[in-house]
C-alpha cells in the first residue's frame, strides 16, 4: 500500500470510511501465550487459585473485550459481532496458550477483536494467577489467520 488509509492529506488521523466495502462473512483468530511455572499451571487448570476458576473468568473476559475493541481502539469500527470463541489450553508444561476467534458479516475485518480477546484473556489469566507468580509473563500476540473481504484469506506459516 503505497497510502496510509489512516492519515488524511494533511497528516492528521481519521476513521476510515468503509462504506463503499462489500458486505462479506469475516473470521480472525488471534493467540497469546502465558508462560507461568509448572505448579501455577496445574492450580489454573484446576481451578485453584486464590481469585477463584480462572479458565472460565478469562474466557469471558476475551469475549467481553472483542465486543469493545471499537471502544477501546480509536480508529476501530463498531462491528455486528456474530460468533467469539476463546479457548485456554496448556502449550507446555509450564505454558498456557490462549486463541480467539471473532466472526462477523462486515464492511471490514476483525483481526483487532481477535488481538483484543486474546490479550484481554490472557491479562485476566495474569490478574488472576499473579498471587501466586508474579513473575508470569505474557507474549507471543499475533494474528494467525483471517478470512474475507478484499485481502482474501491468509494464515500465518508456522515459524521456523
Amino acid at each position: 500500500m503505497s497510502e496510509l488509509t489512516h492519515l488524511r492529506h494533511d497528516g492528521s488521523s481519521h476513521m476510515v470510511d468503509v462504506g463503499d466495502k462489500a458486505v462479506t462473512a469475516r473470521e480472525a483468530t488471534a493467540e497469546a501465550t502465558l508462560h507461568t511455572r509448572e505448579d501455577v499451571v496445574e492450580r489454573v487448570l484446576a481451578g485453584d487459585l486464590p481469585k477463584g476458576e480462572a479458565l472460565p473468568v478469562a474466557r469471558i473476559a476475551g469475549i467481553q473485550a472483542a465486543k469493545r475493541t471499537w471502544d477501546l481502539i480509536p480508529l476501530c469500527h463498531p462491528l455486528p459481532l456474530t460468533g467469539i470463541e476463546v479457548d485456554i489450553v496448556r502449550a507446555g508444561a509450564d505454558t498456557l496458550r490462549v486463541t480467539a476467534t471473532v466472526r462477523t458479516t462486515a464492511r471490514t475485518g476483525v483481526e483487532m477483536e481477535a488481538l483484543t480477546a486474546a490479550s484481554v484473556a490472557a491479562l485476566t489469566l495474569f490478574d488472576m494467577l499473579k498471587a501466586v507468580d508474579h513473575l508470569a509473563t505474557i507474549d507471543g500476540t499475533r494474528v494467525l489467520a483471517k478470512s474475507g473481504g478484499r485481502s482474501g484469506d491468509w494464515h500465518r506459516e508456522e515459524d521456523q
